[in-house]
């Protein structure tokens, strides 16, 4: 495997020359990932990891196609994207062809920040007002004018809410103040805006825009309930304000049935403004803003030019296009539905076994395992949460927990995700919840035991198929260790839960 540096000098290197604010993965003990392919990932002694996390490998880990159409665009020409070139408009034609007839016109960028930022802007630019209505716990970007709009973020900093932004209560109807056994759930949420816009407008403010992800990624893995966009679009456009559809995390076939996940909602649900980012370029910065024609021309009419040096150049959009076409050639769209539909159904079974597990919910390959210590309270396992991702990581299957409790274990793979690959997640998964109930159960105090029994089965090896694109094969490996899936470690996790 190539390494430059032992995992503990990269370790080392990294704290003194990255900023203390960047995070990794299971910082406890992160794993050093040197190789990936399809929904596999190797670190640096040839283990394979199930990749669970990767919303961004859309297509898998270093797809060939995707890879080849990279260096034949390369080789031939990247350059400034205000030089004209057939790939930028070949491609925002394609995108477009995938949306509602209305969204037509693209401005792309190089990631879901920057388009989200770009959204406010043409959303600003459009009535002329300046207010914004986002979700509670929602995150939209790591720029300024979008930390002030997640409250995810700015929640948990030294930033107060803004005056101009206001926060709606997340159509959350499982934990939320309106749950699935309200009569009205997506007419009560709605209502919630409907009385901001109130409030604002009493204080003579005006709503430019409400922004929500189609699906709440870290609020929770939260969907909406059926109508509840259609009604918030007609307060806020009754507002002189626009409907931004953030797709950055979930749209591309993700939902399965449909391209993008606002298009769950129902036809006659249209966004002013939908934002994509992450997956389009399966790993490559690339990203993009997708509005109506009145939207962008009242945009340009401000005089001022929107210029991105790198936006759609002909390497991002060469590979945009490749995305496009694995999409479609592997109907990985299908296979979101096949596999998802599967995995919730496993899933499911496992909530039926397991008290930890207090909602299973999800669409496509979207889903979210909400774990909690009560049933009745719906109290969120947070520490619970925490332990079992570090086990899955010891069985190589790599999951992450977020949402306001950071206890909802969040699935969102590789669109390339097997049913055999669900099967053996949710085999360990069953193993470790399985030790973990037994073990709390025989505690007087809530505590994590230090050595909790995991009863799982080793995986299969990877597919040969898989690892044909020429790099060695982990299993001829020489230095190429097991990882000891039950082994006896002290938890990495603070021993006592928290309550």
């Amino acid at each position: 495997m190539c390494e430059l540096y032992s995992k503990q000098d990269t370790l080392a290197l990294r704290r003194k020359h990255i900023g203390p604010s960047c995070k990794v993965f299971f910082a406890a003990d992160p794993v050093k990932i040197v190789r990936a392919q399809r929904q596999y990932m190797f670190d640096e002694k040839g283990e394979r990891y199930l990749d669970c996390i990767n919303n961004v490998a859309h297509v898998g880990h270093c797809h060939p196609e995707v890879v080849r159409a990279a260096l034949k665009q390369m080789e031939l020409l990247n350059t400034n994207s205000r030089f004209l070139h057939d790939n930028i408009v070949e491609y925002a034609k394609r995108l477009s062809a995938t949306l509602p007839e209305k969204l037509s016109v693209c401005y792309f960028t190089n990631s879901g920040s920057e388009a989200n930022d770009l959204a406010l802007r043409l959303a600003r630019q459009f009535r002329g007002h300046q207010d914004v209505i986002t979700l509670d716990h929602a995150y939209h970007g790591h720029l300024s004018s979008l930390i002030d709009i997640s409250p995810y973020k700015f929640r948990k900093g030294k930033d107060v809410k803004k005056e101009f932004v206001h926060v709606a209560a997340a159509p959350d109807i499982y934990r939320g103040k309106y749950r699935e056994d309200h009569a009205d759930p997506a007419g009560a949420y709605a209502g919630e805006v409907k009385k901001i816009i109130e409030e604002a407008h009493s204080s003579g403010r005006k709503i430019a825009a409400f922004i929500a992800e189609s699906m709440q990624s870290c609020g929770g893995q939260i969907i909406p309930p059926a109508g509840y966009f259609q009604k918030v679009a007609e307060y806020v456009r009754g507002a002189g304000g626009v409907f931004i559809a953030d797709e950055v995390q979930v749209g591309f076939g993700r939902a399965g049935k449909h391209f993008w996940s606002f298009q769950m909602h129902g036809e006659d649900f249209v966004p002013d403004i939908v934002t994509m980012g992450k997956p389009m370029g399966n790993g490559h910065p690339v990203a993009c803003v997708v509005t109506t024609k009145e939207i962008a021309e009242a945009f340009s009419s401000s005089g001022m030019e929107y210029f991105n040096t790198y936006g759609g150049n002909p390497v991002s959009s060469a590979v945009g296009l490749a995305v496009l076409e694995v999409i479609e050639n592997e109907d990985l769209q299908g296979n979101a539905t096949r596999v998802g539909m599967y995995l919730t159904e496993l899933l499911n079974r496992q909530k039926a076994k397991h008290a930890l597990i207090g909602d299973v919910r999800g669409v496509g390959l979207f889903i979210g395992v909400d774990l909690v210590k009560d049933h009745q309270k719906r109290t969120p396992a947070t520490a619970e949460a925490q332990h079992v991702i570090y086990k899955m990581k010891e069985n190589r299957v790599l999951l992450s927990a977020d949402g306001p409790h950071r206890n909802v274990l969040k699935i969102k793979p590789p669109m390339c995700f097997t049913e055999e690959d669900a099967k053996f997640m949710v085999d360990q998964l069953d193993g470790i919840l399985t030790g973990l109930e037994e073990a709390i159960g025989t505690q007087t105090e809530s505590v994590v035991p230090e050595n909790i029994p995991c009863r799982t089965k080793m995986p299969k090896e990877a597919p040969s198929e898989l690892l044909s694109d020429g790099s060695p094969d982990p299993k001829e490996n020489p230095g190429q260790k097991r990882n000891r899936l039950c082994a006896n470690k002290p938890p990495l996790l603070s021993k006592r839960l928290k309550t």
